[in-house]
């Protein structure tokens, strides 16, 4: 009988023994075979450990994608550590901030973040090891600041003892994921072996996925959505054909057509951008089977248009944050049926809506949704208070369930729908207004290709709606020509007074639009168009006043 997975880094030598020579991981011209990367993880373990890594110790790994990112994931955990995998391009303060806060005792980065943490060394006293990895990996370019810290992975590796069982046990702490800080200050997710492994599970289980599937990943590996595409390869022995971004999206399409790739994953932003590629030459790519969205809303729009360019694909809307990884998700066969939904819990976990007085909502009525799962969080590193604020009491005594502070409704087949996140609400006039309604809606307009709105202050209706709006290549349009097209889709209440014309929308590292940037930002005022805008609001209210004469 096999012996059962109960440890992240178990997965992966799960796989290993049933299929070595499977196809592990793609990356470029390189193909690592399941037995050479696990030999390869052992080795990194053992040189983690030989450099004074012990059970529990947090390591952060500042890499791109690529191989030995996710080399460093598993050697951390089977060494016994927790892994923190932070964006690539974090500098600064922010980069100190979060070593210092995880208490990091080892670094694994390349030459440029060696060169990028010699001038904070002297703030981070718990950072004892820094491994380098990379081509130009040579102890003779380091810093002086540094001399004596950092070692080249790859010679460690050579001369590693066989790693020894830490005697890790499915409680323990796996991972810190850092939060992108779009509201504040980067927060550390503590996820546990066992929340992590279960989570898999159940991903692949609704996915429908097996060993058979090549999975491609261009999102950060430093954001929670890519990372999972890595284990789920390596949970299923399945294969990975991992790019550093997507930033050269027409290479990413040829990398996909090249390697028959059949799981996509991605956010709006990515798919409004095939689709723009799409509108121009004419792509098809039928052999991917799944397709799969997180982060943000995906426009129903967008999924009809996407059906031309995955002609074979199922497409997953999913919902979920970091704090759980994955809330709910809608099966495909019911796109058409629940368009707007988020579909329902994944498989082994529970969620609800509750009101403020701590009774369920009923279908139709707006409420805070909560989780009930082995996937929740065990909490915020060092914030107890603000774990307090998201881990609640729950059905249990003892027991502890996330509150995801974001405002659902549910239907009566008790499917999901996102309303809005609680700072995110406008109030107008009285009226709570959903962002997430109004964006539908301006997606759906011909030449838009992506659209985030928030409230702005009015001294009338407290809350005034302001859209800001990209365009599709090539397109003009006015804020008249919008304001037009949402009258037969929206109440006139609903139609933005403002539109802003943008040539990008700013962005957290994980795709999500960072909304706190957009009410910081000071449009210039030719921009705002409040007189076309009350001028259809009237004509909008006359002409629905006729059509009701009509009707009676």
């Amino acid at each position: 009988m096999a012996r059962p997975v109960r440890l992240l880094h178990e997965t992966l030598i799960a796989s290993t023994t049933a299929n070595p020579n499977q196809e592990a991981v793609i990356w470029g011209d390189e193909r690592m075979s399941y037995g050479r990367y696990l030999e390869d993880v052992e080795q990194l373990a053992g040189a983690l450990q030989a450099r004074g890594l012990r059970r529990g110790d947090r390591v952060v790994i500042l890499l791109e994608n690529r191989p030995e990112t996710l080399m460093a994931v598993f050697a951390t955990s089977l060494a016994g550590g927790v892994f923190v995998v932070v964006h690539p391009q974090t500098r600064g303060e922010k980069l100190a901030f979060i070593l210092r806060d995880s208490g990091a005792s080892t670094l694994i980065t390349h030459s440029d973040g060696v060169h990028r943490l010699a001038p904070m060394r002297s703030s981070l006293p718990d950072l004892t090891t820094i491994f380098m990895v990379g081509d130009d990996a040579t102890s003779t370019l380091v810093d002086e600041a540094l001399a004596g810290e950092v070692f080249a992975a790859r010679e460690e590796m050579h001369e590693a003892p066989t790693p020894t069982s830490p005697d890790a046990i499915p409680l323990d702490l796996a991972a810190l994921i850092y939060t992108s800080g779009s509201t504040g200050t980067p927060k550390g997710v503590m996820l546990s072996h066992q929340s992590m492994v279960f989570t898999l599970g159940s991903l692949v289980e609704y996915l429908r996925l097996d060993a058979s599937d090549r999975l491609l990943n261009a999102l950060p590996l430093a954001f929670d959505y890519g990372l999972y595409q890595a284990l789920m390869a390596s949970h299923l022995g399945a294969s990975l054909v991992l790019e550093r971004s997507f930033g050269y999206p027409s290479e990413v399409v040829r990398r996909m057509q090249e390697e028959h790739v059949t799981v996509f994953p991605g956010v709006p932003t990515m798919f409004a951008t095939l689709l723009s590629l799409h509108r121009k030459t004419r792509l098809e790519l039928p052999d991917v089977r799944r397709i799969t969205n997180t982060a943000a809303h995906l426009p129903d729009a967008h999924i009809k248009k996407l059906a031309e360019v995955f002609p074979s694909a199922l497409v997953y809307r999913m919902y979920g944050l970091t704090e759980c990884k994955r809330v709910s998700f809608l099966a495909p066969e019911l796109a058409l049926e629940k368009p707007t939904s988020v579909g329902k819990a994944i498989p082994g976990t529970e969620a609800f809506i509750l009101r403020p007085d701590g009774e369920v909502a009923a279908p139709g009525e707006d409420g805070i949704l909560h989780v009930r799962g082995p996937h929740v969080m065990m909490g915020y590193w060092n914030r107890p208070e603000e774990t307090a604020k998201m881990l609640v009491p729950g059905r249990w005594p003892g027991e502890r369930m996330l509150c995801t502070q974001d405002v659902f409704r549910s239907d009566e087949d008790g499917y999901l729908y996102f309303v809005g996140r609680t700072d995110d609400i406008i109030k107008r006039g009285g009226e709570k207004v959903s962002p997430r309604e109004i964006e539908e809606a301006l997606h759906a307009v011909p030449g838009v290709r992506e659209a985030a709105v928030i409230g702005v202050p009015d001294a009338v209706l407290g809350e005034a709606v302001r859209a800001f709006v990209m365009l599709d290549e090539g397109v003009n349009l006015t804020p008249r020509d919008i304001q037009r097209a949402l009258l037969p889709r929206l109440e006139p209440t609903l139609i933005p007074r403002e539109f802003i014309f943008v040539a990008d929308l700013p962005r957290t590292d994980s795709g999500k639009v960072r909304k706190r940037d957009l009410h910081d930002s000071r449009p210039p005022p030719d921009t705002l168009v409040n007189e076309v805008a009350f001028e259809l609001t009237r004509e909008a209210a006359a002409r629905r006043a006729t059509d009701i004469g009509k009707e009676s």
